[in-house]
């Protein structure tokens, strides 16, 4: 029987998709935040928004949470605060920019992962028509 290509499942490989059902369910609390407010305002509006939304849904987080940054074993004075810390092991960085997300953004999400030891990062741009994000992984 043929199949068309369009409804044959995607095979990859045998990867599994890191925190797959934790992504969904943080998109899903953007999504209500962005169709509530849509775009143009502050990150902070939207940070404050999704708070409300985590702690509807029940999600653990922790907002500003902070990471130390080591340099050759040796705690630098400064820290990194990720936006937002879901589930103990995924980082959130919030932005609202009409240009799209960055490679800078991008940069920053993966130092912050680096710095953090977790693998998985979520950078959620409420900056335009259409909520953007994108998973990065460490």
């Amino acid at each position: 029987m043929f199949v068309p290509f369009f409804i044959k499942p995607l095979k990859y490989s045998g990867m599994t998709i890191l925190y797959k059902d934790e992504v969904y369910r943080i998109v899903g609390a953007c999504m209500d935040v962005y169709n509530c407010l849509g775009y143009g305002f502050l990150e902070v509006v939207y940070k404050d928004a999704m708070e409300i939304e985590f702690r509807e849904r029940r999600m653990t987080y922790s907002r500003e949470n902070p990471f130390p940054i080591l340099y050759k074993g040796i705690r630098l004075k400064r820290i990194f605060y990720a936006d937002y810390f879901l589930y103990n092991k995924i980082i959130i960085e919030v932005k609202a920019n009409a240009d799209g997300i960055s490679e800078e953004a991008i940069a920053q999400t993966l130092n912050y992962l680096k710095a953090s030891g977790n693998r998985v990062g979520l950078i959620i741009n409420f900056g335009k028509r259409r909520l953007e994000y994108k998973r990065v992984i460490f």
